[in-house]
């Protein structure tokens, strides 16, 4: 299982960015995808998940009303749009998978696989 974060970049405050992670290793059918992020200093802080197979999401508060967590089953990948973009959200990006059912998302030790992460920069 390989998951391969990309779409991060340089944005403006106010600005959109959509993050995509695929699966370019053996198939494997997840329970859950995730997003997490850490910035500088801080510990990896969860962003979003949505279940596989039926869609369930949950944003952290931070993000509720901004960010979208969004699949494409037949690509094996799982995106997330990022809207109305704050300074604060900037930070690398990473997303992960569960390989089977855990009832907590939350923390980052839920999670079996990762990608390698995509820097996002928010400037004011």
């Amino acid at each position: 299982v390989q998951l391969q974060a990309s779409g991060g970049g340089l944005v403006q405050a106010g600005g959109s960015l959509r993050l995509s992670c695929a699966n370019s290793g053996r198939t494997f059918s997840s329970y859950r995808r995730g997003w997490f992020r850490q910035a500088p200093g801080k510990e990896r802080a969860f962003v979003a998940a949505m279940t596989w197979s039926i869609g369930t999401t949950s944003y952290a508060e931070s993000v509720k009303g901004r960010f979208t967590i969004s699949r494409d089953n037949a690509k094996n990948t799982v995106y997330l749009q990022m809207n109305s973009l704050k300074p604060e959200d900037t930070a690398v990006y990473y997303c992960a998978a569960q390989g089977s059912y855990r009832r907590s998302y939350y923390s980052a030790d839920d999670y079996d696989y990762w990608g390698q992460g995509t820097q996002v920069t928010v400037s004011s």
